[in-house]
């Protein structure tokens, strides 16, 4: 069957804008995800809040295996590595730091498509000589370990700023 040039055009306009329907729908319902309630944040003394049940989360203080790092030795005092690690931290694409403190600081960092956000938290143990750290996603199972890398990769800085 032929079809006449108007009814092809017309066809290419419904596609045209079905497609920037859902395009814009995705867009918008990404949006609303990226917005989600902080989850829980913070240390009490030396400890951090425990990464949920889920895989998208790592700290040297979790209590599963698949979710366990291990923390950042320093040398000197706290507020050298402190002062060191917020300019490691800020340095990272789309990372602010959002809470500051005597031996703790907690950063939000975002994704580059979605805006995602992953809380990323320090707590300085000056009596160790230890950095301690949570870098847990806000939304969803996984992560595809983007948590653990960046993690890694603030340590190779930390390491190579000493």
């Amino acid at each position: 069957m032929n079809e006449t040039p108007g009814v092809k055009s017309g066809r290419r306009k419904l596609l045209r804008f079905a497609l920037i329907f859902v395009v814009a729908g995705g867009l918008a319902i990404a949006a609303r995800l990226a917005m989600t309630p902080e989850r829980e944040t913070g240390v009490d003394g030396m400890t951090l809040k425990p990464c949920p049940d889920t895989p998208n989360c790592v700290s040297t203080q979790a209590t599963r295996e698949s979710q366990q790092m291990e923390p950042i030795p320093f040398e000197g005092s706290a507020d050298d590595a402190r002062r060191r690690l917020k300019t490691i931290v800020e340095s990272l694409p789309r990372t602010n730091v959002v809470e500051e403190r005597d031996n703790y600081l907690h950063a939000e960092s975002r994704s580059l498509v979605f805006r995602f956000v992953d809380d990323v938290e320090f707590v300085i143990d000056e009596s160790a000589s230890v950095i301690h750290f949570r870098a847990a996603s806000r939304l969803g199972t996984y992560d595809l370990n983007v948590n653990r890398k960046r993690m890694e990769k603030i340590r190779r800085k930390f390491e190579a700023a000493s």
